[in-house]
Formats: structure tokens, sequence, C-alpha cells
């Protein structure tokens, strides 16, 4: 299943392929406590969030993210 905007952050920090993207975007993410508490929330929330704009991250760079992470998910064609 693809991520989309409405994919919990959680679910990304629990996907070690998607935890290789993050922390090219934003080093430190994986490790940062404070998601900890923001594990449940949506992508698109946390882009809603004042800290957010604070730290760079616009809806943009989520996108991007996503399509690399969703790419790396994707079956290798048969053959």
């Amino acid at each position: 299943m693809a991520y989309t905007l409405n994919a919990k952050l959680g679910d990304l920090l629990d996907d070690p392929s998607a935890i290789q993207v993050l922390e090219r975007y934003v080093p430190g993410i994986s490790k940062n406590p404070v998601l900890r508490q923001a594990r449940e929330m949506t992508l698109e929330s946390l882009l809603a969030m004042p800290q957010a704009k604070q730290l760079g991250i616009t809806e943009a760079m989520v996108t991007r993210l996503l399509a690399e992470i969703n790419n790396r998910k994707r079956p290798a064609p048969p053959g």
C-alpha cells in the first residue's frame, strides 16, 4: 500500500526503507524523542503545525519524500 499525506508518522517510522528516505530529508528525525508523541498524527496534520514550517518541512517536500518511499516499496517487475 502506498503512503499518502493521510499516513501516520508512526507507520513511516516503523518502516526501515521509509526511515532511510526520511533521514535524508530531515536528518535525525527518526531519533527525535518528540516524535514519539506524534506517532498517531497524519503527515497532513504535522504539516499544519508551526514547528514543521520552522524546520522547513513543506507539503512539496513531503510529497517528494512519499514518492521516493513509494517507489522503493514497488515490487520489482518479473523476469
